[in-house]
């Protein structure tokens, strides 16, 4: 077992946030979905976290007994910055990805909200919350309280945040930030979060997106509705708030929506709602437009059908295609409709501006992942953690069961790192494939999403037998074999990738496209098995080509 410290540090060296530029540096996005919104009846949440210097790794934290006295020692997530000491407890659970052995599923989103509520002085960050939280928590409810509970006592030190919690039953979220401090002695006396959480209704899905969400909320429901009891009173005592407690709205007080808020991050919002939930979402494209604040959307809709693990993660590769926004479309693709922007988002030339969108499929995500909670199966079969690092548009998911006692060395913490490559990593093969798709995305990158789709379908078919082979087996035996099954699969996957780089660089290297008999294999010249025919050139789109003739002509 690793010990306290090293499990921290693990924790904090996963990926680095900068909350000074929120929409620059730090953008995930959290679909969620209700078990009655689901094909399989499972409570889904997806995560993709987001960053330019993260390092996409499985987290793996076994459970087990703990010494009385034991303390974690806490490094902020991210940044190994040293905030303090927690107690540990006599007890925690196998936490694999963001999902322990209870099926307990946390994601999240920073939104960042009023700079004046930073607890400079507080022990736990959200990233080490989260965490922290899964190795204690057996419901979503219990998590929420757990999670705030520790911020009572500790301080929260983090901006504001949007926080998934889901287990097979409910799926919550939670709109946070930091209580504004009041120093004495440099210790705050106000240490803690103001907060609202909102379960989302059975046949409805919800997402965040780095925006604050939650508007106005039941204030005496709290099978529906949880909240900090400062909430409301802590907005009026910073002037912040003067109406009635039924008119307070937490977004709007703590995270009011600017530009970035609403075109980069509740457009993303915008487009899982358009493509799948059953509401009439043109009427709110002026606030995707990112032109009036006042528009909100609903925090959930009624699902327009229900969704499978494979709807939910092919719209976490999302590009905006068929919207307004389509990212493929226009001069901005490029030659080969690349549906990327790099960044600054921002562009300013001779005196005029343009605005890059951000979808939620995006080049720097470090590690994304689609969690099952699944209620009709038993907590160690039922618990099924899909992940993949990097972009989600070519990364591939390979299944992981949240009882495994062991992981894949190719997604191990310590396996390379952003400053180090390393040939055995998944991450870094991952990049290779993805870095080679951007240079000829209709062709290339069409390719490598047509065997990711292949893998994925074939691992649902997989996952189906293995559930199968588990339940008749006692449980100390299926979570062996659910063991096995994680890490072989992942294993293969690696060996499945390595294969399909060396073959795309072939196929498709100097720009051409190689011609390929029916079976896969390279024609060559008619003389020499070592020779090609002359390739294909397949060359550019068509708005490029317009825009190149239209150069010239001027």
């Amino acid at each position: 077992m690793i010990t306290n410290y090293n499990f921290m540090k693990r924790i904090a060296l996963l990926t680095a946030i900068s909350i000074i530029s929120l929409y620059q540096a730090l953008a995930c996005t959290n679909l969620l979905v209700s078990k009655g919104a689901s094909q399989d009846g499972s409570v889904m949440v997806s995560y993709a976290a987001d960053s330019h210097t993260r390092y996409g790794t499985l987290v793996f934290m076994p459970g087990g007994k703990h010494r009385n006295g034991e303390r974690i020692e806490v490094l902020e997530w991210g940044k190994e910055r040293f905030l303090g000491y927690i107690p540990q407890v006599p007890y925690t659970y196998n936490v694999i990805g963001n999902m322990n052995e209870h099926q307990v599923l946390i994601g999240e989103s920073t939104w960042g909200g009023l700079p004046e509520l930073i607890d400079t002085s507080a022990i736990l960050d959200y990233g080490s919350l989260i965490y922290i939280t899964l190795q204690r928590a057996s419901t979503a409810r219990q998590a929420i309280e757990i999670f705030t509970s520790l911020l009572d006592q500790y301080g929260y030190a983090s901006s504001g945040e949007s926080i998934s919690f889901a287990d097979p039953n409910e799926v919550w979220f939670m709109d946070i930030i930091a209580r504004k401090p009041k120093y004495v002695n440099g210790e705050n006396a106000n240490k803690g979060a103001v907060w609202v959480a909102v379960r989302i209704p059975d046949g409805c899905i919800s997402a965040h997106a780095n925006a604050a969400r939650i508007t106005t909320f039941p204030l005496n429901d709290p099978e529906n509705c949880l909240y900090s009891k400062d909430v409301i009173t802590q907005a009026r005592e910073m002037g912040l708030f003067s109406g009635k407690d039924e008119e307070f709205s937490f977004a709007d007080t703590y995270g009011p929506l600017d530009f970035s808020g609403m075109r980069s991050c509740e457009a993303r919002v915008w487009s899982f709602f358009k493509k799948h939930g059953a509401e009439d979402m043109d009427k709110y494209i002026d606030l995707a437009r990112g032109e009036n604040p006042k528009n909100r959307m609903p925090l959930y809709v009624k699902a327009k059908e229900k969704l499978s693990v494979k709807d939910v993660a092919d719209m976490m590769r999302d590009h905006y295609e068929g919207t307004e926004f389509d990212m493929t479309k226009g001069i901005g693709a490029g030659g080969n409709e690349l549906p990327y922007r790099w960044r600054p988002s921002s562009i300013e030339i001779d005196g005029k501006k343009a605005h890059n969108e951000r979808a939620i499929a995006t080049q720097q995500t470090g590690f994304w992942f689609v969690g099952q909670c699944r209620g009709w199966l038993p907590n160690h079969i039922g618990g099924l953690f899909w992940f993949a690092v990097d972009d989600a548009g070519t990364a591939p998911l390979s299944p992981f069961y949240a009882c495994s006692t062991e992981i894949s060395d190719h997604y191990k913490l310590g396996n390379g790192s952003m400053l180090e490559y390393s040939p055995t990593s998944m991450f870094w093969l991952q990049n290779r494939i993805a870095q080679f798709a951007y240079l000829r995305y209709n062709h290339i990158g069409k390719e490598v999403r047509e065997r990711v789709d292949e893998h994925e379908l074939n691992m649902i078919k997989a996952v189906a037998a293995a559930d199968a082979q588990a339940l008749a087996l006692k449980e100390k035996k299926a979570v062996e074999m659910l063991t096995e099954f994680s890490v072989n699969q992942a294993n293969a996957l690696f060996k499945k990738w390595k294969a399909l780089d060396e073959y795309l660089l072939v196929k498709y290297i100097d720009g051409n496209t190689k011609h390929q008999n029916p079976d896969g294999t390279f024609k060559n010249n008619g003389h020499s098995t070592k020779i090609p025919p002359q390739p294909m050139f397949p060359g550019y789109s068509d708005t490029y080509k317009r825009a190149v003739v239209n150069e010239q002509k001027n």
